[in-house]
């Protein structure tokens, strides 16, 4: 059996207990022994970190020891999966530029806040988003530096009505990406439990996921 451990916390803006309560169950669904916790400090057992396939973090902002964050680094780095979405994940920790490499990007504006905008699927070939076109969100439009080694799966593009400067700006959404041996998979939708009320938006986290912890 696969084991998965959630762990939440940080702003409660971004819902995170909410959050939780959606994937949890699913990844029980789905054959894997789930461990959830709220508390960073997880990350410093050893015999849990390493027995693990997936870790989904989904922890906005707020810090993190350097006993943590080598405890989830290295299990990454091991072979351990990865996968998150929106802040609790993209910007988490503001000062570790180790975990922003691992994350492969680092949130940075969502301009006109709660806004409607488009997000473009640019490699339907690709099992994340096979069989999904192009869909809407009414959410925060996550503008990000980004790692150019990403695999992105999927795009956003900036109007300018808000930032006129970044007027055409074509964002990655979706991406993948290896940090050592573990695989790395994020998505910038999912600013509150709502937002996966959107049939895509879930959808490709759950593929996901399970890409993730392959």
């Amino acid at each position: 059996m696969k084991r998965a451990l959630i762990v939440w916390g940080g702003w409660e803006g971004h819902e995170p207990k909410q959050c939780a309560e959606i994937f949890a169950p699913w990844l029980q669904s789905q054959g894997y022994e789930v461990i959830v916790s709220n508390t960073l400090d997880t990350y410093t057992d050893k015999e849990l970190m390493i027995s693990l396939n997936l870790i989904v973090p989904i922890w906005t902002m707020g810090t993190i020891t350097p006993e943590q964050e080598a405890g989830l680094l290295d299990a990454v780095r091991s072979g351990v999966g990865i996968a998150g979405w929106h802040g609790g994940m993209g910007d988490s920790f503001r000062n570790n530029t180790e975990y922003q490499f691992m994350v492969g990007g680092q949130w940075v504006a969502h301009p006109g806040n709660i806004i409607d905008y488009e997000v473009n699927i640019i490699k339907p070939e690709d099992p994340i988003v096979a069989g999904l076109s192009d869909f809407k969100m009414h959410s925060e439009q996550y503008y990000m530096h980004v790692d150019p080694s990403n695999e992105v799966l999927a795009t956003t593009t900036f109007s300018g009505e808000y930032c006129e400067w970044i007027a055409g700006t074509v964002m990655p959404v979706v991406w993948k990406r290896r940090y050592g041996k573990g695989r790395v998979f994020y998505s910038s939708l999912g600013h509150v439990a709502k937002d996966f009320e959107v049939p895509e938006a879930l959808e490709i986290m759950k593929r996901g996921m399970l890409w993730a912890s392959t």
